[in-house]
């Protein structure tokens, strides 16, 4: 099935360099959570702050379970620190 996988600022490092921009359309596996794709894209978790199906926030403890359907779009940005 096809889902779009999104790294925003300094998380679009993890993904391969020969993309466009900050998103890769992807054919994964029926079943395939959201703690799969953050793994196999080696996004540390602990800079996997807010992460989006759909635009719905997928807490922590959530993403070992949450299975992406087709056409889903999975969104990650890192901590934010400003002042």
């Amino acid at each position: 099935m096809k889902v779009a996988f999104k790294l925003f600022a300094s998380l679009s490092d993890y993904l391969p360099a020969d993309r466009k921009g900050n998103r890769l359309e992807l054919d994964v596996e029926d079943g395939t959570t959201v703690a799969d794709l953050i793994r196999r894209y080696n996004v540390p978790e602990r800079s996997a702050h807010l992460v989006l199906v759909n635009g719905v926030f997928i807490p922590p403890s959530e993403r070992i379970r949450h299975r992406l359907q087709p056409s889903d779009e999975l969104a990650i940005w890192p901590p934010i620190a400003g002042g």
